[in-house]
């Protein structure tokens, strides 16, 4: 077992980087060889046997000793050591530097594929702020025990599960539920660990920590959801049994009846499979650089595979059909005496100092109908957990919940709940509004649907692949965001449990299931997925790391288009297959017949490699007609 373990560790040396070295230099002796120029004692082919021929024959043995295992370079390994025992230097030469060529372009796919996506996990906070009476210490997050009173300062991710002592603030919590508007939070109320604190310093208790944390709980999900997801297994090899045996056979009936060895060592080196190797990893880095020109970096290797069996995809709502970004939806006064459009625009007056996000919202909203926020702005007051208080032109403006209004005397607010309610139904937040001392009526925000959705789901249809939402809205919200973009099945109040537990079912029912989603709380549904999409804008870290593919600039409209890709990438493969075993099977007659030698046969699956490489290469600029957009492409301005 060490001699293996050895071996295993030459064979890892130098990685992608020695492999090229070797590949360069191997063809520049090959050529040497062809020309027959002569320049060392021995066959300069051989440069090539020992520096891509050796590295196979070594995996073979490997393969074969620790399991087993049959595989491609079996073969290429005998037809490399009868190449030799024959004489037949350059044939084993080049056989053995197509096979690497091969080998190295597997490699390359994986790292091109992962090229974009850097950025490492973190799900915790390194440290937390742990408060001894009147002292602070910062300490390791998992030093923290339950018990501990804890600081968390303003745009601080929350360290551990807990409930708030003293002070008010508001917590993004998208990371956890996908919800995209913050949720205020006061004593009494309770965070989780990973949720991000808007504004406002507060105090917290631990309440669970290290393992039992909420965002460990999600590690251990995103784990358990991960095993399991198989691998992708190159083509060449899963049939490399059957190749091996039926060359072997060949090969010996070809000496038996001749009598001439270099048959059957022909047939044994036109049976290597070196377009058949090539036929999976041209084609998918081909289909790679096209899904990069639309927006996509493909994170696994078998991602465009898996991605082509899909009968639905399951889309999260918050950050994917949604930009994750609330604005202005609704803007009702309570009063005759004060138009809609004033009081939104002393709405955006009293929120304009506001570091709020839903405060930040209102005034992005009101800008973006042209019109001008007030800026004779004074006595401006923020109340953390409530809202703002301002003088607006002359006017005192409230602008909150329904706890600030309370807090400043007025306490008949029947007239605005009755308003909020629908919006509140709708899946909206309200702001509660009072001018100079009454009140004078709401705005309700919502997150934003993004343009694309519709289009992209029924392109989606064309293509013959169900949607379905799943978000941890509650239903009235959901099935109105379904209803927009025309997707008919919906689940709502989804925790992140429910979303795997879903994916699991369908794919028992032997549906394969594509997730796309932008949150953390999405993550086990995305590794549990048969292939999933993160949104690369928006998404969380976490999103990215489980996904197989990333959605960098969050077009959802391109998200038919690599689906189809996936279809013709995997036609295209076929395709590659179909022709590889044709001409292998049409030369394997030849050196039968003594037509080819072991050279010629070499050459003649060079001819099959450049014939399926140039296949490949066609998926770089392809595009369905069907369901192609107007629009350029998102990486470039050239139309695909």
């Amino acid at each position: 077992m060490d001699i293996i373990h050895r071996l295993e560790t030459v064979l890892e040396w130098g990685g992608t980087r020695r492999n090229i070295i070797f590949l360069c230099i191997s063809g520049i002796f090959l050529a040497v060889s062809f020309f027959d120029l002569h320049p060392f004692p021995f066959d300069a082919a051989w440069i090539a046997i020992v520096f891509c021929g050796l590295p196979i024959i070594l995996e073979a043995v490997l393969g074969l000793a620790t399991a087993f295992d049959i595989k491609a370079d079996v073969l290429v390994s005998l037809a490399l050591v009868a190449s030799v025992i024959i004489g037949e230097d350059f044939a084993a030469g080049e056989v053995a530097f197509i096979m690497q060529i091969g080998a190295l372009l597997e490699d390359l796919t994986v790292a091109k594929a992962r090229a974009g996506i850097e950025k490492l996990v973190r799900l915790t906070p390194q440290t937390a702020r742990v408060v001894q009476g009147q002292n602070e210490n910062i300490i390791p997050a998992n030093q923290v025990v339950v018990g501990d009173m804890l600081r968390v300062l303003p745009g601080e991710t929350v360290p551990v599960d807990g409930i708030i002592r003293e002070g008010e603030t508001s917590i993004n919590q998208a990371v956890m539920t996908g919800e995209s508007l913050p949720v205020d939070k006061t004593a009494g109320d309770e965070v989780v660990s990973g949720t991000v604190n808007q504004f406002g310093a507060f105090i917290m208790e631990a309440t669970r920590v290290g393992e039992d944390s909420s965002i460990q709980r999600m590690v251990r999900l995103v784990r358990s959801a991960d095993a399991g997801k198989a691998k992708i297994v190159r083509l060449a090899d899963r049939w490399a049994t059957w190749i091996v045996v039926i060359a072997l056979t060949s090969a010996a009936l070809a000496w038996l009846v001749t009598g001439e060895v270099i048959r059957a060592v022909t047939i044994l080196v036109v049976f290597c499979p070196c377009a058949l190797v090539l036929a999976t990893p041209t084609a998918i880095m081909a289909a790679i650089g096209n899904a990069t020109r639309h927006g996509f970096l493909v994170r696994e290797g078998d991602a465009l595979e898996r991605l082509s069996q899909i009968g639905r995809c399951a889309f999260d709502k918050t950050g994917t059909l949604t930009s994750g970004t609330p604005r202005v939806v609704a803007v009702k006064s309570l009063t005759d005496d004060l138009e809609d459009d004033e009081l939104y625009r002393l709405a955006a007056g009293a929120e304009l100092l506001s570091e709020h996000p839903l405060g930040k919202a209102v005034v992005r909203s009101f800008r973006k109908n042209g019109k001008a926020v007030p800026e004779k702005i004074e006595e401006f007051h923020m109340i953390p957990g409530r809202g703002v208080s301002a003088r607006v032109e002359g006017h005192m403006v409230m602008a909150g919940n329904l706890k600030l209004l309370r807090a400043q005397g007025i306490s008949d607010v029947t007239a605005l709940t009755d308003i909020a309610v629908s919006h509140l139904k709708n899946g909206c937040t309200v702001i509660h509004c009072a001018v100079d001392g009454k009140p004078a009526g709401c705005i309700a925000l919502a997150d934003t649907l993004r343009e694309d959705g519709p289009g992209m789901v029924g392109r989606l249809r064309r293509l013959k692949v169900a949607t379905v939402l799943l978000t941890g809205d509650h239903e009235t919200a959901a099935r109105q965001i379904a209803g927009q973009v025309g997707i008919d099945v919906v689940r709502a109040s989804c925790l992140p449990e429910d979303k795997l537990h879903y994916i699991e079912a369908s794919q028992k029912d032997g549906i394969r299931v594509c997730m796309i989603g932008d949150g953390i709380n999405d993550a086990p549904a995305l590794k549990k997925a048969h292939v999933s999409i993160a949104m690369g804008g928006v998404g969380s870290d976490i999103a990215v790391d489980a996904a197989d593919i990333a959605l960098v600039h969050d077009e959802i409209r391109e998200i038919p288009h690599l689906v189809a890709l996936a279809r013709r990438t995997m036609l295209t493969i076929k395709c590659n297959l179909a022709f590889s075993m044709g001409l292998n099977f049409v030369a394997i007659i030849l050196a039968m017949t003594g037509v080819l030698n072991p050279v010629i046969g070499a050459l003649v699956h060079n001819a099959g490699s450049v014939v399926v490489i140039i296949n490949s290469a066609l998926l770089l600029h392809w595009r369905r007609q069907d369901i192609a957009l107007k629009k350029p492409s998102i990486l470039t301005s050239s139309p695909a």
